[in-house]
């Protein structure tokens, strides 16, 4: 339990550094400055350095720790739980700022400031959590440490394969981000956490589901196994696409490229009038004989009423 310790203990430093980084951050910042990049970079390496961790648990610990699965699923699952709750809005991840751009609520500038805070922050994060593998604090370290330069593809299936479970895990996360954008974060961090959970558990024993080009670029891409236009095949354009086709469902349009909806069609919400029946021979008096035929002390047809005389 020495190495689960050790871990727990990485966790809870990583949110409290975090935390820290943010509170300064928008302190000395400008709102504008901490909203596009700090707060972004903080949060990519918070999410990054917590997986980074989570993964050598998962990949270590069922053989070298005595780590049982409902152990992992439940740690996991706290550790989405307190980065949602923790993170202050940020995306920390490509596609979902990707999103925003094609949802036309960020503008071209800003998404690339965005993504550019999102690569230096996984990169931070990987490099701070393998100097922290460094100091072989447990068993487990000491066994990353040594694997670690020389690791394996994480893609365990093939190519096509691959980029299809990155892309479907993609579409459902984005989907329920589109889902539960607008409800309070009570419900909305819960929800993607569990979700989240269950994705990685799913699709982990093929591409080990990270669902992020940015912490999948930084984490994996430098192990062998495969050649980096396969390892880009999945982790970016299986992702990507994925996004879009949420995106396309949910909205039935890319609101940055399309007015028209593609998908489905959009009924009037003003009723129109049925139109009135067609005039009959009685009927063809003009409005003026009408209310002419109707001014008091004549009868129809311009005849007096009787007794008028």
């Amino acid at each position: 339990m020495a190495g689960l310790n050790v871990s727990l203990s990485f966790f809870f430093a990583t949110f409290v550094l975090c935390q820290a980084a943010r509170r300064a951050c928008k302190a000395l910042l400008p709102a504008g400055a901490y909203a596009s990049f700090a707060r972004e970079a903080v949060g990519a390496a918070q999410l990054g350095a917590c997986c980074l961790e989570m993964r050598m648990l998962a990949e270590l610990g069922p053989w070298a720790g005595g780590f049982g699965p409902d152990l992992l699923l439940t740690l996991l699952t706290l550790l989405f739980l307190v980065h949602g709750a923790t993170c202050d809005g940020a995306a920390a991840n490509p596609t979902v700022s990707l999103q925003d751009f094609l949802l036309a609520e960020a503008s071209g500038p800003r998404t690339l400031l965005k993504l550019a805070a999102q690569g230096l922050g996984v990169r931070a994060a990987c490099a701070l959590t393998r100097l922290y593998w460094a100091w072989e604090l447990c068993d487990l370290h000491v066994l990353q440490n040594l694997l670690d330069p020389h690791c394996s593809s994480p893609l365990r299936t093939p190519v096509s394969h691959g980029a299809l479970v990155e892309g479907a895990g993609a579409f459902l996360l984005h989907l329920t981000l589109l889902r539960l954008r607008n409800s309070l974060p009570a419900y909305r961090v819960p929800a993607v956490a569990l979700l989240a959970t269950v994705m990685t558990h799913t699709a982990g024993p093929f591409t080990s589901a990270f669902f992020n080009p940015a912490l999948a670029t930084w984490a994996t891409f430098h192990c062998s196994g495969h050649t980096l236009l396969e390892y880009m095949q999945v982790y970016w354009l299986g992702p990507l696409t994925g996004m879009v086709l949420a995106v396309l469902l949910y909205h039935g349009r890319l609101p940055r490229l399309f007015q028209r909806n593609l998908l489905y069609s959009q009924k009037n919400k003003y009723r129109t009038p049925r139109g009135k029946p067609a005039p009959g021979p009685r009927d063809t008096q003009t409005p003026a004989e009408g209310c002419r035929s109707r001014e008091p002390g004549r009868g129809g047809a311009g005849q007096p009423l009787p007794g008028s005389r």
